[in-house]
């Protein structure tokens, strides 16, 4: 059994949807970050750095905060969704690190300054937006002749930009201009598992992202 402590965001749908996948037993924790709940003593402990998401695995003991280690830890745990074949494995890692260092980051200062507090800042607005643009356009290439991040498998890699991508509408960005990542978003909208992940821990208040007609 999982300890799951999320909130309905990007980086909190990772795990749920992770952990749906894998088909893994898990307990979600709400922790509301707009009442501050992940200030609390009892959250700190389990994620030092104050942040969702956060696992406590029943079996091992192990706590873990960051979404992306607790990705490899899940595909780990259960050998799925991580190649094993040196380059593809090393591929989807890469891959992985890109979503955690470029791609969420970026899309979460385009979500504050283009969605949340426009006409604050307009050299925030034109930088965000014109990264986020060129990050479209490195994942829309990377995507070019194959299903998925890393070829034909589905892996953490897809699993940890998807829910990103899935608020492209608060990112000025239109799928349109990117037709392989729209095919990919779609082709992974349609999983059961995205569709139940997605729904953790707010079913009746966070929809589902609506299909897109090319």
């Amino acid at each position: 059994m999982i300890d799951l402590y999320t909130w309905a965001t990007p980086n909190g749908r990772k795990i749920s949807i992770a952990l749906e996948e894998l088909g893994l037993d898990y307990e979600v924790h709400p922790v509301n970050i707009g009442k501050g709940e992940q200030f609390s003593a009892e959250f700190t402990r389990i994620s030092p750095n104050q942040k969702i998401p956060a696992i406590v695995d029943r079996e091992t003991g192990i706590r873990l905060m960051e979404s992306g280690a607790i990705l490899l830890y899940l595909a780990e745990k259960t050998g799925r969704f991580l190649p094993e074949e040196p380059a593809r494995h090393w591929e989807a890692i890469q891959w992985l690190m890109w979503q955690k260092g470029g791609l969420g980051p970026t899309l979460g200062h385009a979500l504050h300054y283009l969605k949340f507090n426009r006409g604050k800042s307009v050299y925030s607005e034109e930088r965000h937006e014109k990264e986020t643009h060129r990050l479209y356009g490195v994942l829309n290439r990377q995507l070019t002749g194959r299903d998925f991040i890393v070829g034909d498998d589905y892996t953490i890699a897809d699993i940890a930009a998807w829910p990103w991508v899935a608020r492209h509408e608060f990112q000025t960005v239109d799928l349109n201009d990117y037709p392989n990542v729209l095919t990919w978003y779609l082709r992974i909208a349609e999983r059961p598992a995205v569709h139940a992940g997605w729904s953790v821990p707010l079913p009746e208040d966070v929809p589902m992202p609506k299909n897109i007609n090319p």
